[in-house]
């Protein structure tokens, strides 16, 4: 199987999921028309065919302080935690 993709988000610490998208869109090749959105982004990481940078790897790990977006009790980012959670071709690893 392919290598891991590491997107290393340490370090900046998104607070939003406007920001998280920002800061994901061109390491993961992310096209213009991405929906920016959780639904989107559970597509592009477990049924693939969104984004051929991301196809191209057995697995995204995207890398982050639990900070921000990523800080305990934070509603958006628990949901899109939650979708790493589940997600079999993706994780987040929080520092």
């Amino acid at each position: 199987m392919a290598e891991e993709l590491v997107v290393d988000l340490r370090g900046r610490a998104p607070a939003t999921l406007d920001a998280f998208w920002d800061a994901v869109a061109e390491p993961c090749g992310l096209p213009d028309w991405f929906g920016r959105n959780l639904d989107a982004w559970w597509d592009a990481v477990e049924s693939r065919g969104v984004s051929p940078v991301i196809d191209a790897h057995g697995v995204l790990v995207v890398r982050a302080d639990a900070a921000g977006l990523f800080a305990p009790g934070h509603p958006d980012g628990e949901r899109l935690a939650r979708i790493f959670t589940e997600a079999t071709r993706a994780r987040l690893e929080l520092w």
